[in-house]
């Protein structure tokens, strides 16, 4: 009954409103938990709802209300509260009830069928494939593999997807990288452009392609800078020696692809290989799978992305200037037109966004969630106006924004730029503070707010170690079930009523909080919500736990007891599952 408690509330107040005011039977009913537990079990403003349109005093309303609720074998209380709220105060076998639900459902208890198994479509953190993830995007990583998790558990059909770009410019930058450095190994010195990727892991590849290849890929090497536009100084950081610095970098690539002819394809498929897969196994490592990893290449060899620009050119949204081809995005909220093909034809990222966007609708997802970085905020107009431009659904597409994550060691800040090498991986914050507490941490914010990692109480055995707390709880209920070595499967028939402390009525009441923390957090995208509740769940047991001796003498009260702990720790179980965090059973 308890599942379903809010039902049998909300039923009661509809047959009072019926009774009271049958011409306003349309408002909606709410209840909602007091934060206080002197305030009862549910709180409902039905009366103060009534008010404006009744046009009498909601107080007033509040004591009709209630002397027309029905009587219920689940209620032991009803009073008026504040302004006009009603309250309702449960009798205690309907908050232990719970237990005897979560012993029987086990590890489907909490599940939602909300979803109406609706296909969603979740693409998370979709990194360049041009080095090691770091500590930032393992935060995307984090929140979109347990905010899959959650809408799974809250019914819908989740499928987790990883755009590879491997299309674009960044690739290029890499390859010639990692060509220049395999010069390097045969003592052909080439100044390496201040602006190519730099980190050590570029040199790894590099000796790769010479055990592989030995010098097969040397090219008349004193060739490669002719004719490319001189490289201003590395320290000048205004906008013109910056436009050199990339034109100079371009200009390389275009050389490196002339002088290695049919090999480029060679250097750019071996660098994208080895980054993919570091990529692919450093998120397998971390607990974070994908159904699809889908090639942004694949766009231009189908040809969706001409598609979809004569598509849109067809529909009058776009125009041409100066040789390019801009998209009317203006038109539809964004702050200014987009090039979607350049004035030598190529076609822009933006392009092969659009197309990557009407793929999806095609493959027919009834949702689609994107989960960005929180600097492409100004991202999401041009995407769903490119949308309602292709006369496709934009509030199918939603965007979750995830800020930056900020990794604080010894009181500094690490830099974490690709390019130059001097970046904190995702794999050495593993190492140094483990999976959990990297699946946690980075949940315990709401994805668009900052969030500072903080490595010292990431790694500290302390209560106020929120992994470790909640972890802590499970591996003391798994000592109580070691201790007492009975029959879990007789834990269905123990006398509940005879749970009569404060403690034990708090702890049920949390543990009937869980189906309701999914559904929410679910609709708001917001796993962390089930991070927080873990933590009261885990609080209440703990205080529980130093106030009760769960192994009394008295068989029954232990066994009714042992229930109550069974039933927690499936909660904790089931909710770590949804984060990606383990149970360990002692600690």
């Amino acid at each position: 009954m308890t599942h379903d408690i809010k039902t049998h509330l909300s039923d009661l107040m509809r047959a009072a409103l019926m009774s009271v005011a049958p011409d306003q039977a349309d408002t909606s009913i709410v209840l909602e938990r007091p934060k206080q537990a002197a305030h009862g079990d549910f709180a409902c403003n039905l009366a103060m709802q009534l008010a404006r349109a009744m046009k009498r005093n909601p107080r007033e309303l509040a004591q009709l209300l209630l002397s027309e609720i029905p009587k219920s074998p689940f209620v032991g209380k009803t009073e008026i509260a504040g302004a006009g709220f009603i309250n309702f105060h449960l009798l205690p076998a309907a908050k232990l009830d719970v237990v005897r639900s979560v012993l029987a459902q086990g590890a489907t208890f909490g599940r939602s069928t909300a979803g109406g198994k609706k296909k969603v479509q979740v693409e998370f953190v979709s990194a360049n494939p041009t080095g090691p993830l770091h500590v930032g995007h393992g935060r995307g990583a984090a929140y979109g593999a347990s905010l899959s998790s959650l809408l799974a558990y809250a019914g819908w059909d989740v499928t987790r997807e990883y755009y590879v770009n491997d299309a674009g410019r960044q690739m290029d930058i890499l390859a010639v990288s990692c060509w220049l450095r395999y010069l390097d190994l045969y003592g052909i010195t080439v100044p390496f452009p201040p602006n190519a990727y730099q980190g050590d892991y570029v040199r790894d590849m590099a000796e790769q392609m010479k055990i592989a290849h030995g010098d097969k890929l040397v090219r008349p090497h004193t060739a490669v800078l002719d004719g490319t536009p001189g490289l201003p100084d590395a320290e000048r950081a205004d906008d013109e020696a910056k436009a050199q610095r990339e034109a100079h970098l371009d200009a390389v690539i275009a050389r490196a692809k002339e002088l290695l002819g049919e090999e480029w394809d060679y250097v750019h498929n071996h660098v994208l290989t080895e980054q993919l897969e570091d990529c692919r196994s450093d998120l397998e490592e971390f607990g974070v799978h994908f159904e699809v990893w889908f090639s942004e290449k694949s766009l231009f060899d189908t040809g969706l992305v001409a598609r979809c620009v004569d598509r849109l050119e067809k529909a009058g949204h776009l125009y041409e200037q100066n040789g390019a081809k801009w998209f009317k995005s203006t038109a539809f909220g964004d702050e200014k037109d987009r090039v979607v093909q350049r004035d030598n034809g190529l076609y822009t990222y933006f392009a092969s966004d659009i197309a990557y966007h009407l793929n999806k609708y095609e493959r027919g997802f009834e949702r689609v969630i994107n989960i960005w970085g929180a600097d492409h905020h100004g991202y999401i107009p041009r995407v769903k106006g490119a949308l309602a431009a292709l006369e496709l659904d934009p509030d199918v597409l939603d965007v979750a924004l995830v800020q930056f994550a900020v990794l604080y060691r010894n009181g500094q800040k690490a830099s974490m730029s690709t390019r130059s090498g001097e970046f904190v991986t995702l794999r050495t914050l593993r190492d140094e503070v483990g999976n959990d507490a990297c699946r946690f941490f980075y949940v315990l914010r709401k994805s668009d707010q900052h969030l500072d990692f903080d490595l010292d109480l990431a790694k500290s055995q302390t209560n106020d170690n929120p992994v470790y707390y909640i972890q802590y709880a499970h591996a003391r209920l798994c000592s109580i079930f070691a201790q007492w070595d009975g029959d879990e499967a007789t834990l269905d028939k123990a006398d509940l009523a005879l749970l009569t402390s404060p403690y034990e009525l708090a702890v049920a009441a949390k543990l009937s909080e869980f189906p309701e923390v999914i559904e929410s957090a679910a609709r708001e995208l917001a796993p962390h919500a089930v991070a927080f509740y873990l933590k009261d769940l885990a609080a209440e047991f703990h205080s529980y736990y130093n106030a009760e001796r769960m192994l009394v003498d008295d068989v029954a009260l232990k066994e009714a007891r042992i229930a109550l702990a069974g039933a927690v720790r499936q909660v904790i179980r089931n909710g770590l599952a949804i984060l990606g965090v383990s149970c360990p059973q002692s600690m």
